[in-house]
């Protein structure tokens, strides 16, 4: 269905309610397929929203209604096609707390007025979690009725192929890993499911509007266990919640829950440091697939957020009984993943990263952790190779023999002044234009002889001739990294 038909539609429903639409004004798409719009009329403001996913529309119709009727603050529905591809539901502008957070970030720090939005949000979240789960007809959920031990396998299996694996110089042993997902899962499947889980509780899901919050987004949610929403919330990454408030608001969320039950009861302390490792493993499998694989920028810049957040946790609660995912999780934190250098989020960066790798063709060319298409890649296959000569099968190009070798030939030298010319002139252009990052790569057959002689040299020589910019250097299947200018 195209965009024309869907706006038809939203116009007739919108005239079956009684309104007359003047715009009907298409918003910014995020993670989803679903498609949102904004319509004006004379008396209000909707939402529109159209997805040709029937069941995940039930699901969100049904949670829309039982929680609205329990005068929980969510979008009220005000109507619904026949196909159920279309609805209309209340607009809560645009303002969402991720937005108060952010300039927080950029001003003061996280301030107390953000401690209070989030205690607020924790506060109904005990309710949509406790209250909005009794006589919840969980039948409609999509694409589960219950966050149960598969789902966690899921959740892992997720991270590790779309994470881990197209790392390939993570280093791992897929059997003992699997136990100890298994084991994970077993563990982790124990804590109590008897709530309503929102399943993606974070702060862009949260609208403010008028010192209130509304929450939207919960087509995914399920039965499930408590921890889960609490950390979605606490440990979004780019939200860079300091640990100290984290635990302070962890501490109101448990008082807020001792109206209902017992914390103790529900074992919530026991199982909290698992489920931040789950939420941050799922996190980087959603990052790994929608911006390593659909190369979307958005989600490829949350990477070091998660890793950075992944690393700290590790630091004060490591996996002793899980030790290959233990070993994994040691390995991401030596990942490239550059954070901007200015803390507050800052998007201009105070220097220009130039990033040089070496490379297999036969393995495939290196992944732009910046989310800025790749950049250079020079093939190294039509020069000299020192891989055929005997003497040379154990070296790399770092190693003075080859470099020797390599340095007598002519068309080395004709091809590496040519390769100077061109980055020179990109790393000049972009430190003007205040670019944060430029991708250099250099490829041969197996990634051991030119590719790395040309990346080491090059990356040697702008460290000379341009100081004041950051430089990282990997060969990707040597297993080396270097950096400068930091």
């Amino acid at each position: 269905m195209q965009t024309p038909d869907i706006q038809n539609i939203l116009a007739e429903l919108t005239r079956s309610i009684g309104e007359t639409p003047k715009d009907i004004l298409p918003i910014a798409e995020s993670g989803s397929a679903r498609k949102y719009f904004r319509i004006i009329t004379d008396n209000k403001s909707l939402i529109g929203t159209y997805s040709n996913n029937v069941e995940e529309n039930e699901a969100f119709l049904c949670f829309s209604k039982h929680f609205h009727d329990l005068g929980l603050n969510v979008p009220k529905v005000f109507a619904v096609n026949a196909e159920r591809t279309c609805y209309l539901q209340s607009d809560f502008g645009d303002d969402n707390l991720f937005a108060h957070v952010q300039k927080a970030l950029m001003a003061e720090g996280f301030g107390e007025n953000n401690i209070e939005l989030y205690k607020k949000a924790l506060g109904h979240l005990v309710k949509l979690q406790v209250l909005g789960h009794q006589g919840l007809d969980y039948s409609k959920a999509y694409p589960t009725e219950r966050f149960d031990r598969q789902a966690i396998i899921d959740d892992l299996n997720y991270f590790k192929y779309y994470f881990v694996k197209p790392h390939e110089e993570i280093d791992f042993n897929e059997t003992r890993l699997g136990k100890d997902f298994e084991a994970f899962a077993d563990f982790v499947s124990q804590a109590p499911c008897d709530f309503f889980m929102y399943r993606d509780f974070q702060s862009r899901n949260i609208m403010v509007k008028d010192g209130e919050l509304y929450f939207i987004d919960f087509q995914g949610g399920r039965k499930g266990p408590l921890n889960y929403d609490v950390v979605s919330l606490l440990y979004q990454v780019k939200a860079q919640i300091p640990q100290t408030i984290r635990d302070e608001l962890v501490n109101y969320y448990k008082a807020e829950l001792s109206q209902y039950m017992s914390p103790e009861a529900v074992k919530f302390d026991t199982y909290q440091p698992y489920f931040v490792y789950l939420r941050l493993m799922q996190v980087l499998g959603a990052y790994g697939f929608r911006g390593l694989i659909q190369k979307k920028s958005h989600f490829i810049e949350s990477i070091p957020y998660a890793l950075k957040e992944l690393k700290a946790w590790n630091e004060t609660h490591p996996l002793i009984k899980y030790p290959e995912l233990q070993s994994i999780i040691s390995q991401l934190s030596t990942l490239n993943y550059p954070l901007p250098t200015d803390s507050k989020l800052s998007t201009l960066n105070s220097k220009l990263t130039v990033t040089i790798n070496s490379f297999s063709f036969k393995k495939g060319y290196p992944a732009d952790f910046s989310g800025n298409g790749g950049g250079f890649v020079f093939d190294c296959r039509a020069l000299p190779n020192p891989g055929r000569e005997p003497e040379f099968k154990t070296k790399t190009g770092r190693d003075w023999e080859v470099i020797d070798y390599l340095m007598a030939k002519p068309p080395v030298h004709v091809f590496l002044d040519h390769v100077k010319g061109i980055v020179s002139q990109s790393v000049e252009n972009y430190k003007e234009r205040h670019f944060s990052n430029l991708m250099v790569s250099f490829g041969c057959t197996g990634g051991q002889h030119r590719s790395v002689f040309f990346a080491q040299t090059i990356y040697e020589w702008l460290k000379a001739t341009y100081p004041d910019i950051h430089l990282k250097l990997n060969h990707i299947e040597r297993k080396i990294t270097e950096e400068a200018g930091l």
